[in-house]
């Protein structure tokens, strides 16, 4: 991985934990984002959803102070999804928010509002568009119309289209302000980097916005990691690479062994926009441990909410984040600015490291002292619960004796080996560790 690419993704591999904002039309059915192509809603009969999306409730400030309380660093709005409908104000298409009865450009509020509380901000941009009749519709993977007779002899013209996208990515570029994620998707078989122009593409992008980050989807989706983690990456393999919906077993390489940002997108319930009837919610908790395994394997965690029609995030979404900000307030040093410890993965949790310390993140109570695998007695200077600052000491009773080369911890007093976490979540121990480094 360049040295520049690597620097450029340093905001972003030391803030570890955005918000992710799917928002549209799609809304209005309220049975998520791909509608229209799991259902083959032809065009005309989705103009419902058009003028239904009214954005009545929108408080882009209050999203902002949302993402602030869930000790979010960074926030990514679809700028537009795979429908067309575009929510910022654009010369290219009149199938947007300036247009359709809101005549707001929404995209413009929600960048003023999240960089008002030092949020840094991101566009989604869909490289699909099923709105354009100069995309491919019949036999497509995913368009509406790709079995429908009737447009059998349809013939894309993706050199207009190009045109068109090139345009709308430029317009987002450079009426805006400065941007630190743009975030394409996606590339399939038979539209990928030769059918988006990737590499004129990027080129333009650079020269407009030269520090901002991009995902790895110009050349593939969220089911692959693309040219990134090769020893030959093409100039559109973007800055991180963006696995959906699952956490990797490990992070990401090069074949040198280089690391390589990634960031995990995942959904608060099962769906990215708003769903009505999805009440498959994940805990909080287990958001908690979840964010902990992306730093402990060097990513980060891109947690969506999918707001309503009129603009209003679920309460349920809500009460969630504001529960994970709440031990983020308490345990985020152990996250920002945190990676992977290199220590291993002890049976009761994680290791994250900052620096010359490293946080044990205790998912599980242990039955006695804690063992504090892969590190060495004499590295360790001093052990506190990061949430309190109370001190605790490494036991030498006898019930170690069969372990003389590990340290363990002691959370209760001498002789008193079973003893209750303080946060039955995650409970952070901060090891500082001498300069000879852990081992």
């Amino acid at each position: 991985m360049s040295n520049e690419r690597f620097e450029r993704s340093a905001w972003f591999r030391h803030d570890r934990f955005g918000m992710f904002i799917h928002w549209g039309p799609y809304a209005v059915p309220a049975r998520g984002e791909w509608v229209r192509s799991h259902e083959r809603i032809p065009l005309a009969d989705y103009q419902f959803a058009i003028n239904g999306f009214d954005a009545e409730d929108f408080d882009p400030h209050g999203w902002a102070e949302l993402a602030e309380q869930a000790g979010m660093k960074y926030a990514v709005l679809t700028a537009k999804h795979h429908d067309g409908f575009c929510l910022f104000d654009t010369a290219h298409t009149d199938y947007g928010s300036m247009h359709n009865g809101i005549g707001r450009d929404l995209v413009a509020e929600f960048l003023e509002a999240f960089r008002a509380r030092g949020i840094k901000v991101g566009l989604y941009f869909s490289l699909l568009d099923w709105s354009r009749p100069d995309y491919p519709h019949y036999g497509d993977w995913a368009h509406p119309e790709r079995d429908n007779p009737a447009f059998a002899s349809h013939r894309p013209d993706l050199d207009s289209y190009r045109t068109f996208l090139h345009g709308q990515v430029r317009e987002l570029c450079t009426n805006y302000g400065k941007l630190d994620i743009l975030w394409f998707d996606f590339s399939y078989k038979g539209m990928g980097p030769e059918e988006w122009g990737a590499t004129e593409l990027v080129r333009m992008v650079r020269e407009l916005q030269p520090d901002v980050i991009m995902d790895n989807r110009l050349e593939t989706s969220g089911e692959a990691t693309g040219s990134i983690v090769t020893d030959e990456p093409t100039p559109y393999c973007g800055d991180f690479v963006s696995p959906e919906q699952v956490i990797p077993v490990e992070g990401f390489r090069t074949p040198d062994g280089t690391p390589v940002p990634w960031e995990a997108c995942v959904t608060l319930n099962n769906s990215w926009g708003y769903v009505a009837g999805d009440d498959l919610w994940k805990s909080a908790e287990q958001l908690v441990t979840k964010l902990v395994e992306c730093v402990a394997k060097g990513g980060n965690l891109l947690l969506n909410v999918g707001p309503d029609r009129h603009g209003v995030i679920q309460p349920e979404a809500v009460e969630r984040l504001r529960r994970i900000g709440e031990w983020l307030a308490a345990n985020g040093e152990s996250i920002y600015g945190a990676g992977p410890a290199e220590f291993g993965t002890p049976e009761w949790g994680y290791y994250t490291r900052r620096g010359s310390a490293v946080y044990a993140h205790v998912l599980r109570a242990p039955i006695g002292p804690l063992p504090l695998i892969g590190l060495s007695k004499d590295a360790i200077e001093r052990i506190t619960l990061l949430a309190e600052g109370r001190e605790l000491k490494l036991c030498d009773e006898w019930v170690v004796a069969p372990y003389p080369d590990i340290p363990f911890v002691q959370f209760g007093e001498v002789g008193h080996f079973t003893y209750p976490l303080s946060d039955p979540v995650d409970t952070v121990l901060k090891i500082e560790l001498n300069p000879t480094g852990g081992r």
